[in-house]
């Protein structure tokens, strides 16, 4: 006897568990497929476990330069294991949450791998090797993405490791090669080399975080090689040679070759969606580049089943993982939402310096035709930045110069990455710059600075 549901959802990561509450609180009967721990990646092995990671980093930072602030902390240490147990224990935590959520809005969970076998129709491979049917009307995909992995850099999880590994090795490495410089990328690297390690970044892109505005991306590389952060950019991992106790890796650039010699190398190289053995192909479900096609409100060509999240074009964050389940199953359950405004999605790295930013960097601006007003306001002209020892940084605003549109922000610096929601919000409302510098913000802090920035565009900011 199959059991039946309104609604099942494939995953439960931040698209499938919102989805999951969402359709309940709609009034849906509810299901839940999982594989292996509720609240999929981001809760167990992405964005919740490395913040705790770089929380403790970030301590440890500030321990080090107590005398900065009049204090003095002598013999301070750390325990690596416990450094790697507090994080396991917050995400554990959050899952323990999501299965609280589940149980208080009467969602089922079904352990097991999933796989489509018509619409309407779901095979749950449990892991005693057991198979139970699911039936729902609707069925939503939400498998998210694992590391992806380079031909010449396989993840052995010994001395060449992904995301995963990089967050419960069982020692502190001395010496690690990061491939890659997106978020993933420079958050681990700002931690293992805050921690104590030699880190060095390659990108094969010119510059590190190479999706961010640009001049955001050299303050990021200025405040990496002041740390110590050796950076190698338009470079490539061509070999890496794991036979003698360390790695040897060879990197390519265009004045030659280089072999750098360490303890672990860190493939940070993006990610993969998981759409393999889910059921697409038998289905005649399209896919193009490696995603999932999808109508405005997430329902693939195949009535009935939708999909959401990092399977489908547009962002692979978890905030829009969210926000499309929730349009999703709105949409399923007869409501009318509106479809969700991809060009108005912050993005946010938490390394130290933090970065965050919405919309259109200055060269985008640019390349669309657009007469742009351009305002910065560095945190070394803040107040309150002063007095937190937070100098680094600044806010970057673009304003459309005929209509005073908010095109971008961008943002680097202690904290941005709690600021950016202002400009998120503001450019919803569709605010201008004027209605920005007129909005009376709280002194001293640091989203002063937005204001600011907005002023400087305008000519008539005052703290520069």
């Amino acid at each position: 006897m199959a059991l039946q549901f309104d609604l099942v959802v494939v995953g439960s990561g931040p698209g499938g568990y919102v989805a999951a509450i969402r359709a309940s609180q709609l009034g849906l009967k509810v299901g839940v497929i999982e594989r292996e721990s509720l609240g999929g990646i981001c809760l167990n092995w992405g964005c919740i476990p490395t913040k705790a990671l770089l929380k403790s980093a970030q301590v440890f930072e500030y321990f080090h330069h107590a005398a900065d602030y009049g204090l003095s902390a002598e013999g301070v240490g750390f325990d690596f294991a416990k450094v790697v147990q507090r994080s396991r224990g917050v995400a554990d935590g959050m899952s323990k949450g999501i299965n609280f959520l589940f149980k208080k809005n009467k969602i089922e969970t079904v352990m097991g791998v999933g796989k489509l076998l018509a619409p309407g129709k779901v095979e749950v491979t449990k892991a005693d090797g057991t198979k139970e049917m699911v039936e729902a009307k609707s069925i939503i995909l939400a498998t998210g993405t694992r590391a992806r992995q380079l031909p010449n850099l396989p993840i052995d999880d010994v001395k060449i490791i992904g995301y995963r590994k990089a967050m419960t090795l069982e020692q502190m490495p001395k010496r690690m090669v990061v491939v890659g410089s997106g978020a993933i990328g420079v958050e681990f690297a700002y931690f293992y080399r805050t921690m104590g390690a030699e880190v060095t970044i390659v990108e094969f892109m010119p510059r590190i975080v190479p999706v961010e505005d640009e001049e955001i991306s050299r303050q990021m590389e200025k405040s990496y090689k002041k740390i110590g952060i050796n950076i190698l950019t338009n470079a490539e991992v061509t070999k890496v040679d794991t036979s003698g106790p360390g790695c040897v890796v060879t990197v390519k650039m265009a004045k030659g070759e280089q072999q750098i010699d360490c303890d672990i190398v860190l493939s940070a190289v993006g990610i993969q969606p998981n759409l393999e053995n889910i059921g697409l192909e038998e289905l005649g479900i399209n896919v193009e580049r490696g995603r999932v096609v999808v109508d405005d409100f997430y329902q693939t060509n195949v009535p009935g089943i939708y999909a959401i999240g990092d399977i489908v074009p547009g962002p692979a964050l978890a905030h829009v993982a969210s926000a499309e389940g929730i349009i999703c199953v709105e949409k399923i359950a007869g409501h009318h939402p509106e479809p969700l405004n991809y060009q108005n999605i912050p993005g946010c790295t938490y390394a130290s310096p933090e970065i965050a930013s919405v919309g259109y960097t200055e060269a985008e601006a640019k390349a669309k035709g657009y007469d742009i007003l351009v305002g910065k306001f560095p945190f070394s002209a803040s107040g309150k930045a002063s007095a937190a020892g937070a100098k680094d940084g600044f806010v970057k605003v673009i304003f459309d110069k005929k209509y005073g549109e908010w095109l971008g922000a961008h943002m680097i610096g202690a904290n941005v990455t709690e600021l950016i929601a202002e400009v998120v919000v503001a450019r919803k409302l569709e605010t201008t710059g004027h209605e920005i510098i007129k909005s009376v913000h709280p002194h001293p802090t640091m989203s002063e600075a937005i204001m600011e920035a907005a002023a400087a565009a305008y000519g008539e900011v005052i703290h520069l």
